[in-house]
């Protein structure tokens, strides 16, 4: 079962590349900020799966809540800044 998460983080690992390629090369600036929110998103779970593979999901659930709650954060700043620049 450990080869498996392993292979799923690996996965994920590379579609955070992928993700960052659109954070780099992306048309505007909305897709961006939209890249970025998936990286976090796709980190988060790979913060979990390193919880599964070292027996300690307890203290990785709670190092990606909070991950999450400042990914949640910078997405809404991002988006207040963003629509305060287009007026």
């Amino acid at each position: 079962m450990d080869y498996f998460f392993a292979a799923v983080g690996l996965c994920l690992c590379m579609l955070v590349l992928l993700a960052l390629y659109r954070v780099v090369f992306g048309p505007g600036i909305f897709n961006r900020v939209a890249a970025i929110s998936a990286i976090g998103t796709k980190t988060l779970v790979i913060l979990l799966i390193f919880g599964l593979l070292y027996q300690r999901i307890d203290m990785f659930i709670d190092i990606s809540m909070v991950y999450a709650l400042l990914n949640f954060i910078g997405c809404v700043a991002a988006a207040k800044y963003l629509e305060s620049r287009q007026e």
